[in-house]
């Protein structure tokens, strides 16, 4: 009778299925590795941008305050940004015929928008309001980290489910004063000042954090 497998095959066979078995023992092992790098999380990634804005030059060199370019983020869901005539304020004066800049120049010329690509971006299913936030005290540092030491703007924080609930659970200590929530660096108070500041601020704004972790609050 004629052998229809070569010995070899058994031994390819047996390769294949061990590599099977490795490759799902390796999923599981570096699967939760993996959900929580950098790569997934984002956390540290600069995103292409069509002039390389820094943010460590304009915030922490020049001082200038978060809502020049931000301009809704106290009345609005969303923060906004910087319009090609925002840009054109200084640079219609300064640094003029700088390669880097020819885009906004060209927005000017053509009248078409500048189109900035999110480094903050939430899921779709995600409800999130700037102006709520800074009208509590929020300060921009708590979400954005200090922006003003960032040449090219990187996420600072995992936005995950996780790192909104653990400020909605505990929102006291995240509180400043209104006033100061573009400060950076945040303000130097000692644990104790601001905890008692946090804490008044908190019943102030009836703030409960039974109420804030309910699925609602993020998820219309």
């Amino acid at each position: 009778m004629a052998q229809i497998f070569t010995p070899a095959f058994d031994t390819y066979t047996r390769l294949f299925l061990a590599a099977i078995v490795l490759f799902f023992v390796l999923l599981l092992l570096l699967g939760p590795v993996a959900a929580l790098s950098g790569y997934q999380s984002r956390v540290g990634w600069t995103v292409e941008q069509p002039v390389p804005f820094s943010h460590e030059h304009h915030v922490g060199g020049l001082g200038i305050d978060c809502r020049f370019c931000h301009a809704t983020v106290e009345r609005s869901a969303h923060a906004g940004f910087p319009s090609t005539h925002v840009c054109m304020t200084c640079h219609s004066q300064i640094w003029t015929g700088a390669p880097m800049l020819a885009p906004i120049r060209r927005s000017l010329a053509e009248g078409t928008p500048l189109t900035w690509n999110r480094v903050s971006k939430l899921p779709d299913y995600v409800y999130f309001n700037h102006a709520i936030h800074i009208d509590r005290g929020v300060a921009c540092v708590r979400c954005h980290g200090r922006v003003d030491r960032m040449p090219l703007l990187a996420r600072a924080h995992p936005f995950e489910m996780r790192f909104c609930l653990e400020c909605h659970r505990d929102p006291a200590p995240k509180l400043g004063p209104v006033d100061q929530v573009t400060r950076m660096p945040p303000l130097g108070w000692d644990e104790g000042t601001h905890r008692r500041f946090a804490l008044a601020a908190a019943r102030r704004y009836h703030l409960d954090p039974t109420r804030l972790d309910k699925c609602d609050i993020c998820h219309r």
